[in-house]
């Protein structure tokens, strides 16, 4: 099979003659007019050795460089930077940044072709199996938390069963709070102002890896590994990423036994295609009746899209104490769906696990609606056991 080279230029002429010449000595080329065009087809082609114009304007090709360095994906691909820079500082800095070798223009082909050939003779070939996705052993029972509306919990429900899968097995359990701009969890837990989502969500697919994944994930007090969302508004544009979120939860589900994703409240595109990704889904309500109604046709969606009622778990979260709202055999009658299980209103707990920035379940487990998070715990673990 012929060796791949990726040239990235945005001189149309050199880019057309550049190639043209090393086609001609066998080699399978893949032309890039820019430096974020050049990373999209670097992550995506996995090209054999990448030929680099330095003056783009968009993103120099030192950028390029430490981008490509940073990523298992291109981290070793031999780069070799062609430029008409002739400085030596100019070289200095390309050998910093990671190229493997500096030609400067104009180059005789002949001195271009045994640059290239020399690079590739010295690369190892590289495994053909690298970079798999997780295999159906090697993956977390994910969990997906969601509501019909907004303002009724899902977040607490989220954290607290995180907390109580983590308590109760011991291993590792990831919290994902993925509705970006609307982030609350950071500052719940004492780790405001996080960017980890919305960095997820701004790059290109093939950045998103295993290991940039696992590095952006916060280790809290209590054990659990975070993926927190931002507080910045502006970022509720970010929704827009479905293949972004999809390769995320991809990549999450590979790094712990449990992996709980806050979806937030509604089923916009990204988390129509997130439950789908989900081995259980938790729908969280309250016992007033335009709640039930809303519960009513979301579950109805979720089954349309063919997922199975036996993967829905209801929870009945009665945040308030009030003589409004219905009795959990109520609710279940006029939902039509079995209701798993009814949390008592405690609004005291939650306002102090919020002042001491940990889960309620962790900081005060022997509370009785701490109790009725493990015991939903233990019945999520029960069924993943059985998958």
């Amino acid at each position: 099979m012929a060796e791949r080279i990726l040239v990235v230029d945005d001189d149309l002429d050199t880019l057309r003659l550049v190639g043209l010449m090393l086609q001609r000595q066998g080699y399978e080329i893949i032309a890039a007019s820019n430096g974020a065009q050049g990373l999209e087809k670097a992550f995506a082609e996995k090209p054999d050795l990448i030929l680099l114009d330095v003056m783009m304007p968009d993103m120099d090709g030192y950028e390029v460089t430490r981008r490509l360095r940073s990523n298992p994906i291109t981290s070793t691909t031999p780069i070799l930077m062609f430029t008409a820079k002739t400085q030596i500082d100019d070289k200095v800095t390309g050998f910093e940044v990671g190229a493997d070798d500096y030609l400067t223009k104009p180059t005789h082909p002949t001195e271009l072709q045994a640059h290239v050939r020399t690079l590739l003779a010295r690369t190892p070939k590289k495994k053909t199996d690298e970079l798999k996705l997780p295999s159906a052993s090697q993956k977390g029972y994910v969990i997906g938390v969601i509501s019909a509306r907004g303002g009724l919990g899902v977040s607490t429900i989220a954290t607290n069963l995180a907390a109580a899968l983590l308590t109760r097995t011991q291993t590792d359990v990831v919290l994902a709070q993925l509705t970006p701009g609307l982030g609350t969890l950071g500052m719940d837990l004492g780790i405001p102002s996080q960017t980890a989502l919305t960095d997820m969500l701004q790059c290109t697919i093939p950045e998103i890896t295993r290991e940039k994944v696992q590095t952006s994930l916060v280790s809290h007090n209590s054990g659990l590994k975070l993926l927190l969302a931002s507080e910045n508004p502006r970022d509720v544009n970010l929704t827009s990423q479905v293949k972004n979120f999809e390769s995320l939860v991809v990549q999450l589900s590979s790094l712990a036994r449990f992996i709980v994703l806050d979806l937030g409240f509604g089923l916009p595109t990204y988390a129509q295609k997130l439950l789908l990704m989900c081995n259980q889904r938790v729908v969280v309500l309250e016992g007033s009746a335009n709640a039930i109604q809303h519960t009513k046709l979301l579950i109805s969606e979720m089954n349309t899209s063919n997922i199975q009622p036996e993967t829905i778990t209801v929870i009945l979260n009665n945040r308030q104490r009030s003589e409004s709202q219905m009795s959990a055999n109520k609710v279940q009658e006029k939902l039509g769906h079995p209701i798993a299980t009814t949390i008592t209103p405690a609004p005291e707990l939650f306002s102090q696990a919020i002042r001491v920035h940990s889960p309620a379940v962790i900081s005060q487990p022997s509370n009785m609606t701490s109790q009725q998070f493990l015991k939903l715990a233990d019945a999520i673990i029960k069924r993943e056991k059985t998958r």
